[in-house]
């Protein structure tokens, strides 16, 4: 089996590594390829690889080039992990968003929209050239916004594809650790859209523990403590009593939206961009994986974020090699499982996959509470696609205005108008 992953000079890919190689990793795997551009990220990443590999005696061997062709090229799986623009491109969307006092997060607001707009097309080529090269591959989308991408390759290019993120695997094991049981003994009835999700039921030996695990959660506040979450999102308690009346327990970035002001305030407040705190990080960590020495995941990538990434990304692919059906928390379409939803929108919800593709499995209907955001947030994120896919700035226009996170049309006019000067539309 051929893996390729493309953006692999990403310091996330050695995570990847070290769970292709896990005692329990049994994936059949020959032949892993570290797709790149940029040599002055792949060549320490690939090498870095390729010790890992060694020391824990795989048997798979580890190649890197800088043509997406040659990495698509029989390919089995492919994984798409690119960050268009880098991190300096990241930076300048969260200080496009802070000019005009609003949220520049990577993934929601305007910040997500910019990155949106660099994204889509190039991953829609990625798809194109799968179609001539690994016509009959699966492609695992990590590619932020991941819900987003998602969309877009489903409407516009590809079937087997799924959207990936690890906020809901993070939420099970933390869920998991606080009842002090196994990730395998807690079921999740989780339901929303990418980085817009609800924890609505936690079963175990099937009793739902959700309203013990939130008064846990209301007294954690309570102290000055939050249920941990990923490393990139500021902390936040909710006010005393709120997942109370919710009922649910919203994922992290669902903050943005309960708590907007909160949260441009901790950003604005922040000496540094989440963009230039991950430059500094990525540039220590590439500095290591330069080192031959090295042959251990440093702790500094857990500084990095993405908490889960690998088991979340081996989880699937085992899935998807296998013809008894497991149940995972991943981004496709609806197809009619999401009451109040268009069946051909992309919703983040626990499916049964296996070989025979991905099913997402009937949830009951969102409540009143959340269904509105959902809906709002669709209508944005659709039109973002369609702005993305025809380089329209009206769509982009429109968007923008339908976005819950930009307060008007003169509002959104003026972000639009940056930008169109920052040449992404």
């Amino acid at each position: 089996m051929k893996l390729a992953i493309i953006g692999g000079g990403s310091t996330y890919s050695p995570e990847i590594l070290g769970g292709l190689t896990a005692p329990d990793s049994a994936l059949g795997l020959t032949e892993l390829v570290l797709q790149d551009p940029r040599p002055e990220r792949l060549g320490p990443v690939a090498g870095f690889c390729r010790r890992l590999a060694s020391k824990a005696g795989a048997s798979f061997a580890v190649r890197d080039t800088a043509s997406l062709d040659a990495a698509l090229d029989g390919a089995d799986f492919v994984v798409v992990q690119i960050r268009v623009g880098g991190q300096e491109g990241r930076h300048a969307d969260i200080r496009t968003g802070l000019d005009f006092g609003l949220i520049g997060q990577e993934t929601t607001g305007v910040g997500g929209f910019a990155k949106a707009l660099r994204s889509i097309p190039e991953v829609l080529e990625i798809a194109r050239r799968m179609e001539q090269r690994c016509p009959d591959a699966w492609m695992l989308n990590f590619t932020n916004p991941s819900g987003m991408v998602t969309e877009a390759l489903l409407r516009h290019g590809r079937e087997r594809v799924i959207g990936l993120c690890n906020v809901p695997i993070e939420m099970h094991m933390e869920v998991a650790k606080l009842l002090g049981r196994p990730r395998e003994d807690v079921q999740l009835d989780w339901v929303g859209l990418n980085h817009l999700g609800w924890l609505r039921k936690v079963i175990v030996d099937g009793d739902d523990l959700l309203p013990g695990l939130i008064e846990k959660i209301e007294q954690m506040n309570a102290s000055g403590q939050a249920l941990s979450g990923p490393a990139n999102i500021p902390e936040l308690q909710y006010p005393p009593g709120f997942l109370r009346a919710l009922g649910m327990i919203p994922s992290s970035y669902v903050r943005y939206f309960y708590a907007t002001d909160e949260m441009l305030e901790s950003i604005q407040a922040a000496p540094r961009s989440r963009a230039q705190e991950v430059m500094e990080i990525e540039s220590e960590l590439l500095a290591l994986y330069a080192d031959e020495r090295q042959d251990t995941l440093p702790s500094q990538l857990s500084k990095r974020g993405g908490a889960w990434y690998s088991r979340l990304a081996v989880d699937l692919l085992g899935a998807l090699q296998s013809d008894t059906p497991t149940v995972h928390i991943v981004n496709t379409q609806s197809r009619g499982t999401v009451e109040g939803m268009p069946d051909d929108a992309v919703v983040e919800v626990p499916c049964r996959i296996s070989r025979a593709g991905v099913e997402p499995t009937v949830q009951d209907p969102p409540q009143e509470s959340i269904i509105g955001l959902m809906r709002h947030v669709k209508a944005y994120e659709r039109l973002a696609v369609e702005a993305a896919v025809d380089r329209s700035r009206d769509k982009a226009y429109m968007a923008l205005v339908a976005n819950p996170l930009v307060p008007g049309a003169s509002k959104a006019r003026s972000v639009l108008d940056r930008l169109i000067e920052r040449g992404l539309i």
